[in-house]
């Protein structure tokens, strides 16, 4: 019975694959709110799944098949791969070969960043950008953003991934958790009432949303320097 639950829980991730295959085929389709809607389920299933594998205890029970790995294969592909595609696809980006080049920077980087072996911290942080380019892609569309104004985003940010700020991870950072799910809980509903809006948002939901990254941000930052300054205030080893 044990073994059968951690194998459903195993199921609950790989559907991620299955909605990163929808997610590329409607891109590819120009249906962007259908796109736009399996994100938020997207993150619905990641949000969760990780509570499901640690109540069902799956890595003891079904050791042999490792549930990391299979999280950052589907956190890719929804995350990441098909957020460009999306961008692409709906000449978000330059027409040609351009926005190709453009749409392969963030990739190249989140690769970097999905195989890093502290990517994710002891203390369950996200070092350095945590490859939102879906939540990227859902704001490029919301503030409906020129072509020169989503590349130097993407740009900046898949610098970002590189540059070692250690970012908030909702529903594992101990520091503020409770804030840090509540509020991360309310985005998700202001993106569903963003979506609905689109192709008009209300400009009150978009500031609600613009808030919360910047909130997120202010915090992983603070939290950046608080640490570093409690580590240089230890004493050093003899």
């Amino acid at each position: 019975m044990d073994r059968a639950a951690a194998w459903m829980v195993h199921a609950y991730t790989t559907t991620g694959v299955v909605l990163g295959l929808l997610m590329v085929h409607l891109a590819y389709d120009g249906q962007v709110e259908a796109v736009l809607w399996l994100f938020l389920v997207a993150m619905l299933v990641d949000g969760t799944d990780g509570f499901l594998a640690r109540r069902f205890r799956v890595k003891a029970v079904v050791p042999e098949l490792d549930g990391a790995l299979l999280d950052n294969i589907v956190d890719y592909l929804t995350y990441a791969f098909a957020p460009m595609v999306l961008l692409w696809a709906t000449g978000r980006l330059p027409d040609g070969a351009w926005g190709g080049v453009v749409a392969a920077v963030p990739l190249v980087a989140s690769c970097y960043q999905f195989c890093r072996s502290d990517a994710k911290t002891e203390d369950h942080f996200f070092l350095g950008f945590p490859s939102y380019w879906n939540i990227v892609a859902f704001h490029v569309f919301v503030l409906d953003l020129s072509v020169t104004a989503t590349v130097g985003l993407l740009l900046v940010l898949a610098v970002l991934v590189f540059v070692p700020v250690r970012y908030v991870y909702p529903s594992r950072t101990e520091a503020l958790w409770g804030l840090n799910m509540t509020l991360a809980t309310a985005w998700l509903g202001v993106y569903a009432l963003l979506v609905v809006d689109l192709p008009d948002p209300s400009p009150l939901l978009v500031a609600a949303s613009l808030a919360y990254v910047a909130y997120y941000t202010a915090v992983s930052g603070w939290l950046t320097l608080s640490g570093r300054r409690r580590e240089a205030s230890l004493p050093s080893a003899a």
